[in-house]
């Protein structure tokens, strides 16, 4: 068997022996064995792969197609009967509209003889690192956080852990098969399981809010599967290709209508405005959720399709509102999270804005977009998923995961503080990866369209402003705290720890990264290349070196510094934190942040956003038929 193929099939298969799995000591053997498993295969395939350009291989046994499209069509009755269950009419709808065109196609349409199942390449790989690394981190902390979930803060929703594991599993088996499929039925069947496993996952604790939640999520997916769905029958009965890779070099008049179908799709499942609702909803599952959601896989697979034909998009009408559909989600989602007091919700827009960053490039389409928009998927989905999964921790031991709330976590927590400063400086900070490829972006923006280069000045601007905040707070000490890190279950500090090590480590090796697995892309697809030159890449090492040492100095903060109480322009109370004013009456200090909600008003500027990007979504469908 294949890597690739194994890569699929074994995290399936995991997945059902974890539903029937309810031993917690049973479960925890196979969750970190699963994901040593998956991140050798991963790293073995890096290696299998490194020095070769795009590799097609096939399905050894011939049953294949017809089991997929067996388990495609269960699939959507599932979700068919769902939606009638629950009364969701446009989930009966949407699933009816995506079955009943491809059974016809399928036994009635021209028969098409896909040459090549499967696809594996240097973007391919990236993605498959970061499904096996970091989803697999994400499966180990969910071992210690959701039994702390249920047997000590919310005991009242049912313990369907054995459920839980289930999906997470079938969703990674099926985040590989979309990165690995050539075939586009296969990929369409991929995708269509990630969009069930979401909302299965976001609907978990049972409650009103996260069903509704849950709903949304699916009709939003559902929407661009129709799209996708769309686009696999205009290739197969116009085009007469059913294959990514002919797809992505093919002549742009004949495929553009299909690629701006599956475009939007992509943007749908990216949660770019006006779907980014659906993955603010998603907050109401459990911090593993939120993390696998909006930072390593289902969010990475609407940008992962977008840029797969980033060749097609460029320099039409078509990339051009794709990309200033991303460009106005940044802008208008990086201002919204200024205003944004709870931790989950400023992560949840700086996700959305960050995709959009990415859509941006593969709308732009050019090689040196399509670099930097590489490099954003890999940085951004290590930072983003140690910041999400520290914010759970958090919330389970402050019961709060509102900003303010964490002043003084240096002293509470200090070691959690230290990695969720790592996290925040991997977002922002020189010389992490971020903002190296945003700098890559602006780049790119200048040399093609500088108009486009105003959204991500001012975007990235407001950027700066909410993650200095959020660090201020983690760093004010106000009265003396007692240390609350005792209680973290060994497997969240695992997962915790490697994240923080991988956000460094894979700035460190930034220049290998892009040198061995972005850059021979790029010039496999191009013919010409982004070439960072030996000076930037010794300035960014001697920065990097600066900026290691600064967790150092905290290490041993809460034992080695004495803190004491504030002076405050008065007496100070016994309490440390209150003082007696000029009347002598105690008054309390309180500290907040800036969150300039007449400013940055989210639904005013949510409002806005949907309209614009509405506007051109459907110029971008529209603009090939005409």
């Amino acid at each position: 068997m294949s890597t690739p193929l194994f890569l699929i099939v074994f995290p399936l298969l995991i997945s059902i022996i974890l539903l029937f799995l309810k031993n917690n000591t049973a479960r925890f053997g196979v969750v970190v064995t699963s994901f040593f498993v998956l991140s050798a295969a991963s790293i073995f395939l890096a290696a299998e792969y490194f020095k070769s350009d795009m590799q097609f291989l096939t399905v050894p046994w011939e049953f294949t197609n017809h089991a997929i499209l067996a388990a495609e069509i269960l699939l959507s009755l599932y979700v068919l009967f769902t939606g009638i269950r629950n009364k969701q009419k446009l989930v009966t709808l949407f699933a009816v509209i995506q079955l009943l065109p491809l059974l016809w196609f399928e036994f009635k349409g021209p028969h098409i003889e896909i040459e090549h199942s499967f696809v594996v390449d240097r973007l391919s790989v990236v993605m498959a690192l970061i499904i096996g690394i970091v989803g697999g981190i994400i499966s180990i902390y969910s071992l210690g956080y959701m039994r702390e979930f249920h047997e000590q803060h919310h005991k009242e929703y049912k313990d369907k852990r054995c459920f839980f594991f289930f999906v997470v599993f079938a969703f990674l088996g099926a985040m590989y098969g979309i990165v690995f499929s050539n075939n586009l039925r296969w990929l369409y069947f991929f995708w269509e399981i990630t969009s069930v496993s979401s909302f299965l996952l976001i609907g978990y604790k049972g409650t009103t809010e996260s069903i509704r939640n849950a709903f949304l999520a699916l009709r939003l997916n559902l929407l661009g599967g129709i799209g996708f769905a769309a686009a696999i029958i205009f290739l197969q009965t116009r085009v007469g290709i059913l294959e990514l890779d002919k797809v992505m070099f093919s002549p742009k008049a004949i495929v553009l209508l299909p690629v701006a179908l599956m475009c939007f799709a992509g943007l749908t499942k990216s949660a770019q405005l006006p779907f980014s609702k659906w993955l603010l909803g998603a907050m109401v599952a459990p911090s593993p959720v939120s993390a696998l959601l909006h930072s390593s896989t289902m969010v990475k697979a609407g940008v992962y399709l977008i840029l797969r034909f980033a060749g097609v998009l460029e320099g039409t009408l078509v990339g051009f509102m794709i990309a200033l559909v991303g460009g106005v989600t940044f802008f208008i989602c990086s201002c919204i999270a200024v205003s944004q007091s709870d931790a989950k919700k400023v992560l949840a827009y700086s996700t959305i804005a960050n995709l959009g960053l990415i859509v941006l490039c593969a709308g732009l389409g050019t090689y040196e977009a399509v670099w930097a928009a590489i490099l954003l998927i890999i940085f951004h989905a290590v930072a983003k998923c140690l910041l999400f999964l520290c914010v759970g921790v958090v919330e389970h031991k402050i019961h709060s995961r509102n900003i303010e709330d964490m002043a003084g976590l240096i002293i509470t927590m200090p070691k959690l503080s230290i990695m969720m400063q790592i996290g925040m400086a991997g977002m922002f900070l020189a010389p992490f990866g971020m903002l190296i490829s945003k700098w890559a972006v602006l780049q790119a923006l200048v040399d093609y369209n500088p108009l486009l280069a105003i959204f991500v000045v001012f975007g990235s601007s407001v950027t700066l402003l909410y993650w200095v905040k959020w660090m201020g707070r983690l760093l004010t000490v106000v009265g003396k705290q007692d240390e609350l890190e005792g209680t973290v279950h060994r497997t969240e500090w695992f997962s915790l720890s490697a994240l923080a090590l991988l956000t460094i480590g894979v700035c460190g090796f930034f220049p290998l990264v892009a040198h061995s697995l972005v850059e021979p892309y790029i010039e496999e697809i191009y013919h010409r290349t982004v070439d960072m030159g030996h000076g930037n890449i010794t300035i960014m090492l001697i920065m990097l070196a600066m900026v290691a040492l600064f967790p150092l100095s905290f290490f041993r903060y809460g034992k080695s510094v004495k803190v004491v109480d504030a002076y405050l322009a008065g007496a100070n109370t016994p309490q440390g934190i209150d003082f007696y004013n000029s009347f002598n009456t105690s008054q309390q200090m309180h500290m907040t942040s800036y969150y300039m909600q007449e400013f940055f008003n989210e639904k005013k500027l949510l409002l806005t956003g949907i309209i614009v990007s509405t506007i051109l979504i459907l110029i971008s469908v529209v603009s090939p038929v005409c």
